[in-house]
């Protein structure tokens, strides 16, 4: 057999081999949006716990001496927003519940500042232990966005890394799962993670792999697409360039897990007549009716105008593999059922070790545009596994 009939064997068998390994489907859950109204109120009951092999309550916070910061002890503990999110394990023993630590409003300067100084590190480590421990979760998600940037200092990167490796001599022992959330820009991930140090000692790893563009920028452009589009001028901001680069730098494929957005990004679009990929813009689109943040909409605050109103023009990008949709001078970036399946079997044809939605309560949860309930999370599932 000639050499490179046996190395490409060899590359179709090492494949095989990551496909059997765990595969996982990691839902994050928005913790405030209990405080939604209407159709938008989520809370841990309307999550469905067959759907997710691992869920994640998202955020608590860090205070300068190395404790956890409950960011809303009413809703965590007053209203028992913990026990009532690990009590989905009572209906399905099989799932994993897990905390985040972090997230954007946390930003990056109490992590940079913690992790700098070894001593107070170690503390750290110890409390999130106790605290993971005393709260009943599985484990932990690391949340900090993001080392050596928004604050944080040039060590970071070295610092996060010897985070991660002591949290996992603590976790390990007692089977408690760490994995953490990474940003998807290929700068960022240079500038801020031991991409091999991270992929050694955590048990998977959430690329964020949405927000690729946004109202920030002059003109319309995807949230989370697939591959580069012809009016791209950073060529590397998409999926498939992200997770190339990460298995480029040493991941294990079987640990990365590929974020799926339940939302989408919104422009107002500079003239309603130029409305493509690439059209300008003024700034971002309205807030929704429950998300209530300009420049972004949740899926089923997305499906819901589609089915009230008319006038809506929507496009499927074969390029980059996602819609996008315009009214008037409105345009949405966002994932419908189509692309999410593009994305679900994107990560099993190449033995990616999951998938993750951010986050449950954005998609249609409700079936209020009668394409059922969880209907994004259900046809990633269906793609993936």
């Amino acid at each position: 057999m000639c050499r490179s009939l046996i190395l490409g064997a060899v590359a179709l068998l090492a494949l095989a081999s990551a496909a059997t390994a765990q595969k996982r489907v990691v839902c994050y859950y928005s913790s405030w949006a209990t405080y939604r109204a209407g159709d938008g109120k989520f809370e841990p009951e309307n999550i469905d716990p067959f759907l997710c092999t691992h869920a994640i309550y998202a955020f608590v916070g860090t205070n300068p001496d190395g404790t956890v910061r409950l960011i809303d002890s009413w809703n965590d503990i007053s209203l028992n927003g913990f026990k009532r999110f690990n009590d989905l394990r009572l209906k399905n023993p099989s799932l994993k519940t897990m905390v985040a630590i972090g997230g954007w409003n946390e930003g990056s300067t109490g992590f940079s500042n913690i992790c700098g100084n070894p001593s107070l590190r170690a503390t750290f480590v110890n409390n999130l232990y106790n605290f993971v421990r005393n709260y009943g979760f599985n484990g932990l998600d690391l949340d900090w966005e993001f080392p050596a940037q928004r604050g944080g200092g040039s060590a970071d990167k070295a610092n996060f890394a010897a985070l991660v490796r002591e949290l996992k001599a603590k976790f390990s022992p007692a089977g408690l799962i760490l994995s953490a959330a990474v940003s998807a820009g290929l700068w960022a991930a240079s500038v801020s993670y031991d991409i091999p140090q991270l992929s050694a000692n955590l048990d998977f790893i959430n690329l964020m792999t949405y927000d690729y563009h946004g109202s920030w920028e002059s003109r319309t452009g995807q949230n989370a697409p697939m591959y580069a589009s012809s009016v791209d001028t950073d060529t590397g901001l998409n999926i498939q360039s992200t997770v190339n680069y990460w298995l480029q730098q040493g991941a294990n494929r079987g640990k990365l897990v590929l974020g799926v957005p339940m939302y989408g990004r919104t422009f107002t679009l500079q003239s309603a007549t130029n409305k493509g990929l690439g059209a300008p813009t003024t700034g971002a689109g309205a807030a929704g009716q429950y998300s209530q943040e300009a420049g972004i909409l949740m899926y089923s605050e997305i499906c819901t105008l589609q089915r009230t109103q008319s006038g809506w023009t929507t496009m499927y990008d074969s390029t980059q593999q996602v819609p996008y949709a315009s009214r008037s001078n409105l345009w949405i970036g966002y994932d419908n059922v189509s692309s999410v399946q593009a994305k679900g079997k994107y990560a099993k044809d190449n033995a990616l070790g999951g998938v993750m939605v951010y986050a449950l309560e954005m998609d249609d949860f409700r079936n209020v545009c009668a394409g059922g309930r969880y209907v994004l999370l259900n046809a990633l599932r269906a793609a993936y596994l």
